[in-house]
């Protein structure tokens, strides 16, 4: 139920905003005038970084994605991992589900797939949402591939919230809900990746932030996935889940 709602709500989102695209353009030099005047820092906290780029209908696409996709939809996978090993444990069916003929082993899999089909199934969905809409409200050809990789740079970020949320899940002692925590998570990183974009002097910080590692300056000649940034969200995501299994196989269930 949760996928289908968040899903839901991204995609008309979305489709909202994509459909503001054409009396933007045809407004655009009084809309760029007026945006001008908007501090630059307001402007990249939104996630705008030349507001030249939202010109092209991939830009504008790109400049909501953040919130929509990347902000939301880490959201929502950093709050599935997190509650899905622990439910057993505040909902008291742990016990149940621990005398059955199953191996912790084979519990953790089927969970941890259960994780990566829904965010598939989110970043799926609510990319096709986005081409579709850039495809009807467009004004000029775009670059489908940069589309492509963008939302495989998004997916990759969910992702890699999906294996925090089940690592932080393996390390809470009592079996309780942890939502508040894992969106403030997803919040700090955000926030600590704008703040890198707004100031110079804290430009390094951003490193700490998955959100730095996404390339989204989509109508940049060139645009291209960049093997470092895809390394960090692979190796990251494999030994975070690596070590949720580690932790959860040994863990003391409460029941």
């Amino acid at each position: 139920m949760s996928l289908i709602l968040w899903t839901g709500i991204i995609t008309v989102l979305i489709t909202v905003t994509m459909m503001a695209f054409p009396t933007f353009y045809q407004n655009q030099s009084k809309v760029m005038g007026m945006m001008s005047l908007v501090p630059k820092s307001a402007l990249q906290f939104k996630g705008i970084s030349n507001i030249n780029d939202l010109r092209s209908v991939l830009g504008f696409y790109s400049m909501n994605n953040i919130i929509y996709m990347m902000v939301l939809g880490s959201i929502f996978s950093i709050v599935l991992s997190s509650n899905i090993l622990l439910k057993e444990e505040y909902n008291k069916t742990a016990e149940y589900l621990l005398t059955r003929p199953i191996t912790r082993k084979e519990i953790f899999n089927s969970k941890l797939s259960v994780v990566v089909l829904y965010i598939f199934v989110l970043n799926l969905v609510t990319a096709f949402a986005g081409l579709i809409s850039m495809e009807l409200f467009k004004k000029e050809p775009f670059n489908i591939n940069a589309f492509f990789i963008l939302s495989a740079y998004t997916f990759l970020l969910n992702l890699l919230f999906g294996a925090i949320g089940l690592f932080i899940s393996t390390q809470v002692k009592r079996g309780k809900p942890i939502t508040t925590f894992s969106i403030g998570l997803v919040l700090i990183f955000y926030f600590i990746y704008t703040i890198s974009k707004i100031s110079v002097s804290f430009e390094k910080i951003g490193y700490l932030s998955p959100f730095k590692y996404v390339n989204t300056e989509v109508v940049k000649t060139g645009y291209s996935f960049e093997i470092v940034n895809v390394v960090y969200f692979v190796g990251l995501i494999i030994l975070l889940t690596g070590m949720s299994y580690q932790f959860y196989i040994r863990k003391d269930i409460y029941v």
